[in-house]
């Protein structure tokens, strides 16, 4: 399939039953052509209603609780870097990758949200659609319900049977206390620019960060003593002290103060008056090859959310199984039965979730 135009139509989002839309001014965005598996109308005949169920399921928690929206982009995030955008991180084992040190703090409820519309797609369309794709929907359909773009989505991922070891989650999951060098040693290696980095980045107008995430910029990391980051202002660095008055604090806060809900520009905002948390976040205004995208993103919304859609597009490709690779999984928190890899899983697991 060719190159896809969209039309945005921007400032805030409206969230419509059937349908949505950003309000931009409206001007055209062309979009990629799909990797070779994958394309826009996947589902048209074998699940028609699939992106309305996503909507509906979505619409139902986040009219409870707009904080997982984050949750929801940030799994998605999580899945995609490491070996691809498989579903991988949604399986749930006692060596699997939602326990290793970059994902405990990938919400509970975010995984209880997608086994729910998971649910609701296989009573409509069984065995048809995957956990992965469902979770590309989810992250997009979260992001236009907090406030940012709504663009198309191309579809036909397959799950992966496995997930990956612990060496390759921390290789492809940069640390928040990584600089613009470390961040592009891990995403120039899958195809990322500066400018994919900035705008992905930009993911972080919505959600919270806990306190050991961001220490390094708050304590001294050997004698726990205060010793402020020089790049933090200091009125903000001062209400970080009171979230988080020692080295082993256990607390979160919100990573944009100025709109923690809404997805919108003002994390760009945040960076151009050294109110951000992670020193990931900060070394994208302080590092000259990132500075001008931010100040760019920071002035024009619009700029954002055009570039924040070409760079999640490419997010949302990166090694996807296609085809007969992997599988459909009927429980996206275990492989099929059928697959020699369920072995190692417990089948009987078991998630809380929304009364509806």
């Amino acid at each position: 399939m060719g190159k896809l135009s969209i039309t945005f139509f921007s400032l805030t989002s409206v969230y419509m039953v059937g349908a949505y839309a950003s309000a931009f001014s409206a001007r055209d965005l062309s979009l990629p052509t799909p990797v070779d598996g994958l394309s826009w109308t996947f589902y048209s005949t074998s699940c028609p209603t699939l992106e309305s169920i996503v909507r509906e399921r979505i619409e139902f928690y986040l009219n409870q609780d707009i904080t997982q929206a984050a949750g929801l982009l940030r799994m998605h995030f999580h899945d995609c870097f490491v070996q691809g955008c498989d579903g991988s991180v949604l399986l749930n084992g006692t060596t699997s990758e939602r326990v290793d040190p970059p994902n405990v703090s990938l919400r509970a409820i975010a995984f209880t949200i997608i086994n729910d519309i998971k649910a609701s797609v296989e009573a409509a369309c069984s065995g048809v659609v995957s956990c992965a794709d469902i979770l590309a929907l989810a992250a997009r359909d979260s992001v236009n319900k907090a406030g940012g773009p709504f663009y198309p989505l191309p579809l036909g991922r397959r799950d992966s049977l496995s997930f990956a070891n612990l060496t390759t989650v921390l290789a492809n999951l940069p640390a928040p206390s990584s600089n613009v060098t470390g961040l592009m040693s891990v995403l120039s290696l899958k195809g990322f620019t500066f400018t994919d980095l900035v705008a992905l980045s930009g993911g972080h107008t919505i959600g919270r960060g806990n306190c050991s995430s961001f220490d390094n910029r708050l304590h001294n990391s050997t004698t726990g003593e205060k010793q402020q980051d020089p790049t933090l202002d200091q009125t903000f660095a001062n209400q970080l002290y009171l979230t988080c008055p020692t080295n082993t604090t256990v607390n979160t806060t919100n990573l944009d103060i100025r709109s923690s809900n809404v997805f919108d520009n003002k994390y760009y905002v945040d960076l151009l008056n050294r109110q951000t948390l992670f020193t990931s976040d900060q070394t994208l205004y302080s590092d000259t090859r990132t500075r001008d995208v931010v100040i760019d993103f920071a002035v024009n919304q619009t700029s954002f959310f055009e570039q924040f859609v070409l760079s999640m597009l490419k997010m949302g490709q990166l090694d996807v199984l296609t085809g007969s690779q992997g599988e459909i999984r009927e429980n996206c928190e275990v492989p099929n039965p059928t697959s020699s890899f369920y072995s190692i899983f417990n089948p009987q697991i078991s998630s809380t979730s929304y009364s509806t």
